[in-house]
């Protein structure tokens, strides 16, 4: 896993996790979450969730509360130190990534600079 001192590569919350766990109940192939970023939107990059049904051994994985996140060893650099969280109210249900590296958002909060 990449390592820096002092800091994670990501960190989930209790609510995250949940989440996590239940949508891994929707997918009986899946042994993961994998997380990246790919070029997007107008400021540009955004972030990529999608199942994981295997390990490819480049990824970094992250084992926190229960599930296991594989992370793009190209997003690492772009993901140290950020939180996940899982954010529900009357209008929306997203995950939401804390990412202390970004420098601006665009106006929709879609897409973000590092």
């Amino acid at each position: 896993m990449f390592a820096t001192p002092g800091k994670d590569l990501l960190t989930l919350t209790d609510r995250a996790a949940e989440r996590v766990k239940a949508l891994m109940r929707l997918n009986e192939k899946a042994i993961g979450l994998k997380v990246g970023i790919k070029m997007a939107g107008c400021s540009g990059f955004t972030y990529t969730m999608d199942y994981a049904e295997e390990a490819t051994g480049r990824e970094d994985t992250i084992e926190s509360k229960g599930v296991r996140l594989f992370i793009d060893p190209a997003a690492s650099m772009f993901l140290l130190g950020t939180e996940l969280d899982w954010n529900e109210d009357r209008l929306e249900s997203r995950f939401v990534f804390n990412n202390p590296n970004v420098k601006a958002m665009c106006g929709c909060g879609e897409s973000f600079t590092v």
